[in-house]
């Protein structure tokens, strides 16, 4: 089976827009609002799970009465999406690497944990969704990342064969899913975490600051590794 290199599939919180932050605090003032007394530490463990998955994780450790996932969940992701309008910003590289794919005739992917409210928010306040030919959500699936059904499902939206697509991911459990769906990956992650060994799992990592000239890079020689095999 050729590995040739046809797609792109990004993550989009932390990749696309620098919307970490958001999520991180709002997950902090809604979750801390029960009294867990969650630090910034506590609740970058759960960076790149579902938001009703994220709201379960804490419950389990740290019970609160009147639990309500769902309405939880909706208030975090209320949160999120005001910042969103209010502040979000590309990431760096971000539109110069969404031109570089379209230059080498790639397909472009998007695969989120986020849910539809997020991913609308994202695309408007970026006006980035004319470069997608695939756009995939596991808000509905039974399993969100670290699972790799929101990648597979992604690859089959866009018509290519999972080992011909490559993961732009900065969470550990995205970084899972796609190695799960058997992509080539690369991770992006935060400044502060990138020397944590767990990254070794990539097949290539980057530092976020060089995502534009590293991402073409990378797809410019697997093109031409691929080829010349």
């Amino acid at each position: 089976m050729s590995t040739q290199i046809k797609a792109v599939i990004f993550d989009m919180d932390g990749i696309l827009i620098d919307s970490e932050p958001a999520w991180q605090l709002a997950e902090q003032t809604v979750l801390n609002s029960f009294g867990l007394n969650l630090s910034l530490e506590d609740v970058e463990q759960t960076t790149g799970l579902r938001i009703d998955h994220v709201v379960s994780y804490w419950h389990q450790r740290f019970p609160w009465p009147n639990y309500d996932n769902t309405a939880t969940a909706n208030t975090i992701v209320n949160e999120v999406v005001s910042q969103i309008n209010a502040h979000g910003q590309p990431m760096l590289g971000v539109i110069e690497s969404l031109e570089a794919c379209k230059r080498l005739g790639l397909k472009i992917g998007l695969a989120t944990s986020s849910s539809s409210l997020i991913i609308k928010a994202v695309l408007h306040k970026l006006a980035i969704s004319h470069y997608f030919d695939a756009i995939e959500s596991a808000e509905n699936l039974d399993y969100g990342k670290p699972h790799p059904e929101v990648y597979l499902n992604c690859a089959k939206g866009l018509d290519i064969a999972p080992s011909q697509c490559i993961a732009i991911e900065d969470s550990f459990n995205g970084l899972i899913a796609a190695r799960a769906a058997s992509m080539q990956t690369v991770a992006i992650p935060a400044p502060h975490t990138a020397t944590q060994t767990k990254w070794v799992i990539a097949h290539h990592q980057l530092a976020h600051a060089g995502l534009l000239p590293a991402l073409l890079n990378k797809v410019a020689a697997l093109l031409e590794r691929t080829a010349s095999c």
